[in-house]
Formats: structure tokens, sequence, C-alpha cells
């Protein structure tokens, strides 16, 4: 009997029983699940040899705030704490490594998890007394260090170069500078998918669920015997050393570091991240980090196309604020549209290709 191209798809995909517990929790549950995530990975590596540097720019900086965006992620989204004081950790980070690496000459893979780790300790000293409180008490509570932080990256010149900053240079391997921006990308890509791997395991372990128990209900969570303080705790200690990385390879990127990097707005601007991308998601932080970062960036270059068609320039500067305008309005319509976030969307539109045009996948 002769098989069809379609019996042979769903020959391969259907059988997805699953024998043992392991493989019922395992990240990818299915083939079709690990073709697409192959094909994904093999689309991310291959990209830099298909774009020119200004576009490999972009898509560092969005793989970069993915990984700030990512340990909100896990303060917020999995464990219900918000922080409107982020920013403030990733100066620490991006901070901790330009003095590690250009004042003491740290070499970049010892540095970079050392930024993580001072700003851990750092989150960890600010959230003993502030988790104690929770909910907009807390938001208030990360505001006042986010304050504190940046008076001491203005005023503390031996640490943090004063308010003229620190220039960066290119991280070095056997001698040799990676001033290419392909080659950062890699390294960039390389740390992000550790450490997105890390956080999606965390939460498919036993810490992970005590996590979320205290998101859903902390009350209930310490009546089952949930130490409710320990795991808020943890957190907090997690987010940090994810903005700590994350601010260490922003002032590598940029090849310097100022005061003005890590400033309020830009933990308001991860915190949007992660509610438009969705909260309690690895794939809703990815969208909000492309949301965030590049959605300003093509409404920038759509006004300039709408200038030279004009012939105006000062249209440019006429329709600034209206970039800003339009990009808050579409952070609202989909607030509105779908409070799950892009990652509502996105689970609704793969869970209609699951099953077309084969039942069985």
């Amino acid at each position: 009997m002769k098989q069809t191209l379609t019996d042979l798809y769903s020959g391969y995909y259907a059988p997805n029983i699953k024998e043992s517990y392991l493989k019922d929790e395992a990240i990818f549950r299915t083939r079709y699940q690990k073709t697409w995530f192959a094909v994904f990975a093999v689309g991310l590596l291959a990209l830099p040899q298909l774009l020119g540097d200004y576009y490999i720019f972009f898509l560092t900086q969005v793989i970069i705030a993915v990984i700030g965006a990512h340990g909100l992620n896990i303060l917020l989204g999995y464990t219900g704490q918000i922080s409107l004081g982020h920013a403030a950790f990733l100066g620490v980070g991006g901070y901790t490594y330009s003095y590690l690496a250009m004042v003491h000459q740290w070499p970049f893979w010892l540095a970079i998890p050392a930024s993580g780790l001072v700003a851990a300790g750092m989150g960890l000293m600010i959230g003993i007394p502030s988790l104690r409180i929770k909910g907009i008490y807390l938001g208030v509570a990360t505001i006042a260090f986010q304050f504190i932080a940046d008076y001491i990256y203005f005023h503390w010149n031996a640490f943090s170069g004063g308010p003229q900053g620190r220039v960066v240079e290119a991280p070095q391997i056997l001698g040799h500078a990676l001033t290419s921006r392909v080659s950062f990308y890699y390294i960039a890509l390389g740390v992000a998918a550790l450490l997105l791997w890390g956080a999606k395991n965390l939460m498919r372990s036993k810490y992970g669920r005590c996590l979320m128990a205290v998101r859903d209900n902390d009350v209930s969570a310490e009546a089952l015997g949930v130490p409710v303080f320990k795991f808020k705790l943890l957190s907090f200690v997690i987010s940090s050393f994810y903005a700590g990385v994350a601010g260490a390879l922003l002032v590598i990127h940029l090849r310097n570091v100022f005061p003005d990097f890590f400033h309020l707005n830009v933990s308001i601007e991860y915190l949007a991240m992660v509610v438009v991308g969705g909260m309690g998601s690895i794939i809703g932080t990815i969208f909000g980090a492309i949301f965030i970062i590049l959605v300003p960036e093509v409404l920038g270059n759509l006004i300039s196309l709408i200038a030279q068609w004009l012939q105006n320039p000062e249209i440019t500067v006429l329709m600034a604020p209206a970039r800003l305008i339009v990009h808050g309005f579409l952070i609202v319509l989909f607030i509105l549209i779908e409070p799950a976030g892009l990652a509502g969307i996105w689970r609704k539109i793969s869970s209609y290709w699951k099953i077309w045009p084969l039942p069985y996948v």
C-alpha cells in the first residue's frame, strides 16, 4: 500500500505516548516541539550571516533584554512580587563588570558571572527588609533602592567612573579582541540559552512549584508548609542575578557605561516587557523584549521613510513624539485585547496549528 506524505508525517509525529514520569515532564514533550525548536535554533545561529551590523546590534540588544526581563519575570510572573527597581540591579551588574574588567583586568568569562553574583548579593541585602511587605508597598520600596543606586552611580567615581562613566573594551579570548558584532552576538546568545534553560528547569522543580504557590496564595502556601519568606527571598536573589548578568552584557555590547543607562524609565520598560509579553512564561519574555526594543525602532524608520517620501526632513522632528504615543497605545491595546499578553496570543495560534491538518500532532 502506497503511503502519502501525510501518512508519513502523521506516523512520525503521532506516537506521543509517554512511558514514564520523566518523559512526561520533559521540556520538549513531543517530536513536533523538538523539530520546531531545532528550526528556531538553527535560524538564530544563521541570522548573523544574513544580516548587517545594524540589525545584529538590535538583535543582540533583544537577547540581552530577554535575560534581564526574564529575571524580572521570575520575581513578578512566577512569584507575584512586583519590583520597580530592576534597572538598579542591571546597573550593579554593569558597573561591577566595568570595574572588574577595566580596572582589575579580569577576563570577561569570569567578570560576567561575578557581576551576576554581586547583583544577587545586593538583591539579598535589599530583599530581606523589603520582602516583609508586599503589593504596591514593595514596589515603592524598590523605587527607593532605584533612587539610591542612581545617586551612587553618579557620585562614586572610584567604582562607577562618576557622571562621565567608563569606556568598556571588547572582551578578549586568547589575546584576540572580539570586536565584531557577530562574535558578541554568539556570546550573548549562549549566555541567554544557558540562563533560560536554567530558569525552565527551576520552574519544573519543587522550588519552582513553591514559588508559584506563593504567587497564587501565600497564606495557603504557608499553611501547607512552604516557607514563604524564604522562597520570596530566593526569587529576589535569582531575579537580581539575571539582571546583573544582563547589565554586564549590556555594557560590553554598548562599549561604555553611564548612569543614564539604568534610570527608573528602564525599570518601567522591563516591567512592560513582562506584562506585554505575558507573565510566567519564557516565550512571553521573548515576545515582550522584541516588542519593547524593536517596535520603537520600526516606528522611527517608518517616520523617516514618510519624511523622505514627502521630501520634508522636519517631519522626523515633528513626528518624534507621535512615535512614543503610538508605542504606548499599542502596549495598552495588547493589554486590553489579551490580558495574558503576547504569549496568550501565541498559545491560541499554536494550538490551532497543532490540530491542523493532522489531528494527532
